[in-house]
This record gives structure tokens, sequence and C-alpha cells, in this order.
């Protein structure tokens, strides 16, 4: 239990249903419609839809949706729904080579995938969901037509992508209104939203991918040199996947598969399962350079095989392997950085949304939701307020590499819901925001959380650290004791301060035994888990 002297928060506890988002108003609409007798599916799409509105620069219906979802807590019936975009059908790696172009830029046609979060929660509303898509995505329309406050978090990614902003004629009208973004607490007004999210409501998804919506994003991207199509759109459709998994001390931890990175997070899982944690500082300078040194050989295989399993072949039974973990491992020097190190190349930490929720039958919810970067690509299609992903960027352009570029195929992709299982139960439903760092966060949550006896609040507020680029650079908290971060330097990792405070998380554990549902929300975002 945490110093109730010192500024923080407590777990929060509730008995018939909970919601954990990184918005107050997202989890309060979450609630609501738990409340008015929705389930949990229900609750996270209302809850999302609300943050594509208000939370606009972590996520939105032009991007890219996962979800695990435990029907009545059900591990033997957990599924697993895969609601990424592919990249247009003219997409060949040879047409880049015509072009001159070696690399996905950002702000680029050639960055947005077709968006699959409508066609999701469609989806998902229908085969698990018990309230109509249009009732649901009622709150979010009235805060994109009639304003909301600007939360303080997202102030700050506002004002950290203005020259972004600056470049996208309908980007900058939304978001920098009368030339400025919008200040913590002032009110913001997102009215072409409102209208597409109203189509969506009284139509559907062919409101989004068959009519003027998807002419307008059409139209746009073609404009600056896109090749996406009006049948890219038509062709839309998720896909249902079974979970994959790993034991980790008698707890079965369930990612997603292919094209995410979930199997990374589990071949971390893996690699951490024999580490000692008796009399272990979770926070000591021997515990973090082994986290980071595993993360960097870990994400190694991830730049190698995270791609779209539909057209290509990935081990992923051998990745997630004891053995391999095993081998892995042997690399190691507890004495200093890996020098040189593992070839990686990722960008610092991206924005997404991430969504617990639990119901009063116990139908579990792990649901995640991203443009990507903040504001993905920085581009909006004009009429209908729709902000584009960059989700290409996951792409290479390198032919025969497995995730390089083809039509219709998925790129890499870094977010991933996860849920923890004991037996035939879900125990718990957890995720962790952050792009490229989710997979080490969710070994970094994890292990706090289930080896070191942290409380679900405490796994989430400890301080963070993550290994970037292919250099001796390592992204650590100022709230990391100094002579932690002087002890890593003298091992050879070189501190950088993180930009904004790394990633995000929510989680809620289920007491079957106390009936009690107890939930934790991160404190470098906005949000709250709210139970009742």
């Amino acid at each position: 239990m945490r110093n109730l002297e010192k500024p923080g928060r407590s777990p929060t506890h509730g008995k018939h249903g909970m919601v954990s988002t990184s918005h107050t108003l997202s989890s309060a609409a979450g609630l609501d419609v738990l409340k008015r007798g929705g389930n949990a599916m229900d609750a996270a799409v209302a809850a999302c839809a609300v943050q594509c509105v208000v939370e606009p620069e972590s996520t939105g219906i032009g991007g890219d949706n996962f979800c695990i979802y435990a029907p009545n807590g059900s591990t033997k019936d957990m599924i697993a729904f895969n609601g990424s975009g592919r990249a247009p059908a003219a997409a060949t790696a040879q047409w880049y080579k015509e072009q001159g172009i070696t690399n996905i830029e950002r702000q680029t046609p050639h960055a947005v995938i077709v968006p699959g979060v409508i066609d999701a929660w469609q989806t998902l509303i229908e085969d698990h969901g018990t309230m109509e898509l249009g009732e649901l995505l009622a709150p979010a329309i009235d805060y994109a037509r009639n304003g909301y406050p600007v939360a303080s978090r997202v102030a700050l990614d506002f004002a950290s992508q203005v020259d972004l902003l600056k470049n996208d004629p309908a980007a900058m009208r939304t978001f920098m209104p009368g030339g400025k973004v919008p200040k913590r607490g002032e009110m913001h007004h997102q009215p072409e939203l409102a209208n597409t999210l109203e189509k969506i409501a009284n139509h559907g998804r062919d409101a989004f991918y068959t009519g003027e919506v998807a002419e307008d994003i059409v139209s746009y991207l073609h404009s600056i040199g896109g090749l996406h199509t009006m049948e890219d759109f038509k062709n839309v459709s998720g896909e249902y996947f079974a979970p994959i998994s790993t034991n980790y001390k008698g707890y079965d931890i369930y990612e997603c598969p292919p094209a995410g990175q979930g199997m990374i997070a589990l071949l971390l899982m893996n690699m951490m399962k024999d580490e000692p944690v008796d009399g272990v500082d979770p926070l000591s300078v021997e515990r973090l350079h082994k986290e980071i040194e595993y993360g960097r050989l870990a994400y190694q295989d991830r730049n190698v095989y995270c791609a779209d399993p539909n057209q290509e072949d990935i081990p992923v039974k051998w990745l997630i392997s004891d053995a391999h973990a095993k081998e892995l491992k042997s690399h190691f020097d507890p004495t200093k950085a890996m020098d040189p190190l593992p070839p990686v190349s990722m960008p610092l930490n991206e924005s997404t949304v991430y969504i617990s929720v639990v119901d009063k039958d116990m139908n579990t919810c792990s649901f995640i939701n991203t443009l990507f970067s903040n504001f993905g690509a920085g581009l909006m299609a004009p009429k209908s307020g729709v902000m584009l992903t960059n989700r290409g960027q996951g792409f290479t352009l390198e032919e025969g590499h497995l995730n390089c570029i083809a039509p219709n195929k998925r790129p890499l992709h870094t977010i991933i819901p996860g849920i923890v299982g004991q037996g035939d139960d879900a125990v718990m439903t957890f995720g962790v925001m952050g792009g490229h760092y989710q997979a080490f966060g969710h070994m970094q949550f994890l292990t706090k959380l289930l080896d070191f006896g942290m409380d679900i609040q405490e796994a989430q507020d400890a301080p963070r650290v993550f290994a970037i680029d292919n250099s001796m650079d390592v992204e650590m908290e100022g709230t990391l004791p100094a002579e932690v971060i002087a002890g890593l330097e003298k091992l050879g990792h070189r501190r950088i301060a993180p930009a904004k405070p790394i990633g995000g998380s929510q989680a809620i554990w289920i007491d079957r035994k106390n009936g009690v549902l107890t939930g934790g929300s991160d404190p470098r975002k906005d949000g709250c888990a709210i139970g009742y």
C-alpha cells in the first residue's frame, strides 16, 4: 500500500463493473453504458468513441483497433480481433522504387493505410455487444459538436505537434483555431467529425466505407499522390484469431498474434520467468540493466518477424518457446551494456489509447485503438474531419523483408491488448500505451505486479526505462533515483530524458472469491479507473 501522506492515487475498487481509460470523460461514458445495462464490449466502444474526440492526437476513427474478449470471463471462449487496416491494393515495393521513394515518410499519403476502426467497432458490437452502435456513439457526437474541455496531457500533446498541424489546412483549421492550439481547460469543437460520427450512427459502417466519407478521404489522398481507392475502402474487413499465450508462474498471459508485437511481450515474459525476485529491488541497477538488455535482444526479433501472417510465414511457436528465450539470454552480460547492439530501428514511443472493461457478468474486454503517432500522419480529410493514421510507416520498402509493403498487406503493429488468465478464468484485463514501448511495457508492468507484490496502481506508477534506436541511448524517466541512473550509465547505458512520459496503461483485476474488481490507471495520462 502506498504512503497516503504522499501525492498519488490508490487502486479503485468496485463490485458490479469497472472501466479504466486514459481520459476521465471516456471512463465516465463507459461506466454510464454499464449502469444502463450494456456489457463490457458496449462500454469499450462507447468509451473509445469518446476518446477519438477528446483525445484526438492519440486515437481516431481513421486508425486501427485490436481487441481480446473473454465472454463471462472465460478463457476457454476467448477471442482476439484484428481490426487493423491494410495497404492499398496498388501498393507494391516496385511502384515505390520506380517513384524514387526509399522510405515511407510520416506526413505523406504513403504512410496512410485503409482505416479499420469502424469496421472493427461494428463487427464487435454485432457479435458481442448488446446495444446499437448508434446509441454508443451518442456521447462522442455530443462532445465533437458541442465541445469538450482540453485535458492537461492532451494540451501537451497538441503543443508538441504545431509544426505538423500547420502543414495540413484541415488539420490546422480544426486543431489550431485562430492559429493556436487550445490550452488546458479551453473548450474545443470538431463539427466535421461530429457529422461523420452521426452518419455512422445512422447508417453503420457503410457510411464510412462506401459513401461521402470514403470519397472525401480517397479524393484527398489522391490529390497528394496516394494510391487508395474506393474499392480498398469497400473491402475492409477485420479478422478473428485465437490469442497466443505463455505461462508465467501459474498465470497465462494472452496476447494477439502477429502482425502485432504481442509475441515479443510473451518472449520477454519467458526471458524473465526464471529470474530471481526474492530480495531483489525491482528498481535496482542490476534488475533494470537486465530488463534493458533483454528488451534489446527481443526487439531484434520483433523487427525481423512481426509481419502480416496472411502473407508471410511467421515462426510464432519458436519465438515464444522457452528454448528461444534461453538462447537469447545467453548473450546477456551482467557487467556491461551490449556494444555493438543488436540491429534495431525504431522511433520513440508513440500515441495510442487503451481501455479495460469488466461488467457485472464478468465479460472481460481488453481494447486498444490508435493513430500511431500524435495526430497520425498529420493529414485530415477536409470535409469529414477524419484524421488519418501513419501506421504505414510500420512497413519497410526492403524487398524480401517479411514486412515489405505489398498489396492489401497489414504492417507491423505496436498496439497489443492483453488478458491474464488462471485456469479457465480471466483474472485481469490490461494494456500499455506508447507505440514501440508496449511489448516492453507489458513485461515491466506484469513483473512488478506478479513478482514484486506491487498493487495494480503502484505497478503502473513505477518509473520506466526504454532503450531506443541503434545506439547506447536509453530513455529514463526523471522519477528514477539519481543513483540508479548513475549506475546504469556506468554500465554503458546513456541516459536521455523522455520528451514526454513513457507510455500509459490501464488494468482491472478480477477477484472472484471476494466479488471485487480492482482497477488502476496510469498517471502519465489524464484518465481514471471507475467502478460501481
